[in-house]
């Protein structure tokens, strides 16, 4: 008899937003946060990541794949491989592995796992930047549980502000944690 698949224990998406939605331009983040990779390495590491095949391509290759972590990357090509990471065909073949997962991008990739999400962590990045990949648009169910700084912005050793916040799946948004709308979609804050 074989053993059913379990589910992860939680699937988490992280990204850092510039104004507008913007994570990203011409296959790479627009700005040097520091701080930011620092939150991402210690939240992700001893985890599953997975990301798209072409967040994969656009890491350095000396980060390939991420150290202490699982690397999934998820693309329909059959004959994709690469040292140091595992393949998944589909959200639904990602969503096998087990453990928390980190959803890490790109944009379509966070649309897609956004429906099988309970967290999302968004760094806020204060600048405006041209860009050609956007964060989804996050719906009434998703409640910002936290802030930090609680109000304004920390600064980056690059002079950049920035405010990281957590939202957590739930029946109803609060009105103070609801964004208001950005273009044509809503971006988290």
């Amino acid at each position: 008899m074989t053993e059913p698949t379990r589910s992860p224990r939680s699937v988490a998406l992280i990204w850092a937003q510039a104004e507008g939605g913007v994570i990203g331009a011409d296959g790479r983040l627009p700005w040097h946060l520091p701080e930011d990779l620092a939150l991402f390495r210690t939240l992700t590491t001893g985890s599953t990541v997975v990301m798209g095949r072409r967040t994969w391509e656009s890491l350095p290759e000396r980060f390939r794949p991420l150290p202490g972590r699982r690397n999934v990357v998820l693309t329909t090509d059959p004959s994709w491989s690469a040292d140091g990471a595992s393949r998944a065909g589909s959200v639904e073949g990602a969503l096998e592995h087990r453990g928390d997962l980190w959803v890490v991008g790109g944009g379509r990739v966070y649309a897609a796992f956004l429906p099988h999400a309970d967290r999302i962590v968004v760094t806020r990045v204060d600048t405006r930047v041209d860009g050609d990949t956007c964060a989804p648009a996050l719906g009434p169910e998703w409640q910002r549980v936290s802030r930090e700084p609680a109000a304004g912005w920390a600064t980056s050793v690059t002079g950049l502000r920035y405010a990281v916040s957590e939202y957590r799946r739930g029946t109803t948004a609060p009105a103070a944690a609801a964004a208001p709308a950005t273009g044509r979609a809503r971006q988290a804050r």
